[in-house]
């Protein structure tokens, strides 16, 4: 087992890898921006290391700076949470050259799977059904051409996308040239990849992903799937584990496609697997994410299995072929955001000025705000996600409800209200809300 792990990333999983560590008896190393000095994971951290100014790539994009941290420090290993590197297939086979363990996959794994194109042709090959769509896209006449012989709506999305960025929708004839345009740029400066492919834009769909966890000797394990239909511009905003409308029959054949698809590229580490489900029923998978996801709590909420720690065993060479998983229960994440609802979700920032975080059984709170911390422009608007797990849907929501309720920030604005006003939605209640509910 590695004694020292350097945190590549900030926020609340910054803080959760650290946590993760501790539990295991590994020191850790935090680096920070300026603006980050007094966060919650620099203070935690058994060190914690200066790499730059605000923006993120003089600071938490730096690999030389955080390479070098790391060698300094005597760090065996680097975990890179989610965004910022960790699908970084440069930044993982640089830590591979330093002779430091990147936990994620291998480098070839990331990029084959980072390149949607190519990624939805390793599915095919692997008799896995994907959403209809041109790869490769040359030019604006080919895809007319496309959207001539499959009709509107289209998706228009960034080869080398994630996140929800360069991702623009295409409902007429009349759109190509604004939407192709902004897709181009939003792929440039979140990717510095210009290269864009299509795919046909399913109406009144689930978004449903499932999670899976491989090691380095064959084994895959399938740890459930969750339901991710909550959705306002392609970013998530409540997830559950599991999706409710799925029969055991469709349930089957999900893992079976994942299970597929991850002994296909020879997976290692955690892992998910995104698809659509139409009205029809019918799945198509969308993307694959070579990282840990946001909404990796739920799972660890149904599962009881702890994903970081089992990122790191991984890493380090551990079996995970005596590892038993059952699920059982609903859990429920809420992600608290920094934004104002009624005023076209602007962001806030600011101090805050007091937190007071819900408790009780089953409940959890993932942040890293604390009462007299500052919220920077610079970074994503998340400050924190809400967990609950109770033994049906039901009670789960009654008791995220109730720790909404609960839950106090002062000094910035956020979206616990619309939160609430989300659970008590008829279409949640029945579980039929799909990804385009809440744009109408």
């Amino acid at each position: 087992m590695f004694s020292k792990i350097l945190v590549a990333n900030r926020g609340e999983i910054a803080v959760r890898i650290i946590r993760a560590c501790r539990e295991m008896g590994i020191e850790t190393v935090s680096v920070y921006s300026l603006p980050d000095k007094e966060s919650l994971h620099v203070l935690m951290a058994d060190e914690a290391y200066c790499i730059g100014p605000g923006r993120v790539k003089d600071s938490y994009l730096n690999m030389g700076a955080i390479l070098a941290i790391a060698q300094k420090t005597g760090c065996h290993a680097i975990h890179p949470g989610y965004g910022l590197l960790a699908e970084n297939a440069a930044f993982a086979q640089a830590c591979r050259e330093e002779g430091l363990v990147f936990i994620g996959p291998r480098p070839e794994t990331i990029t084959r799977m980072g390149d949607k194109e190519e990624a939805r042709r390793v599915m095919k090959e692997a008799k896995v059904p994907v959403v209809p769509g041109l790869e490769d896209v040359q030019d604006l006449e080919a895809a007319k051409a496309f959207a001539q012989k499959v009709g509107y709506p289209l998706l228009i999305k960034a080869a080398a996308g994630g996140g929800g960025k360069g991702i623009r929708k295409v409902n007429e004839v009349g759109d190509w040239e604004s939407q192709w345009q902004m897709a181009r740029q939003e792929a440039a400066s979140s990717f510095m990849d210009e290269t864009l492919y299509l795919e046909k834009f399913l109406q009144h769909v689930k978004h449903v992903e499932v999670q899976v966890l491989c090691d380095t000797l064959g084994h895959c394990l399938i740890l459930g799937e969750r339901d991710c239909s909550v959705q306002r511009k392609n970013q998530k905003l409540l997830e559950e584990s599991p999706c409710t409308l799925l029969c055991e029959h469709e349930r089957a054949a999900l893992y079976a496609h994942s299970k597929k698809a991850v002994e296909r590229i020879g997976y290692v580490g955690a892992g998910t697997l995104e698809f659509l489900m139409d009205e029809e029923r019918n799945f198509y998978f969308m993307e694959m994410n070579t990282r840990l996801q946001v909404e990796h709590p739920v799972t660890e909420m149904v599962t009881d299995v702890d994903l970081l720690q089992w990122q790191i065993r991984i890493a380090a060479g551990a079996s995970i072929e005596k590892l038993n998983v059952t699920a059982r229960g609903h859990a429920i994440e809420c992600r608290i955001l920094a934004e104002n609802p009624q005023e076209g979700y602007r962001p806030s920032f600011g101090r805050i000025e007091f937190l007071h975080s819900p408790g009780g059984p089953n409940v959890r709170f993932d942040t890293f705000i604390y009462s007299g911390c500052t919220i920077s422009p610079f970074y994503d608007s998340m400050v924190g996600k809400l967990i609950v797990w109770s033994s049906t849907r039901e009670e789960s929501i009654r008791k995220m409800r109730a720790a909404l309720g609960e839950l106090i920030i002062e000094g910035i604005d956020t979206t616990t209200a619309f939160h609430l006003n989300l659970l008590n939605h008829e279409k949640f209640l029945e579980g039929t809300f799909t990804t385009g509910d809440l744009e109408t």
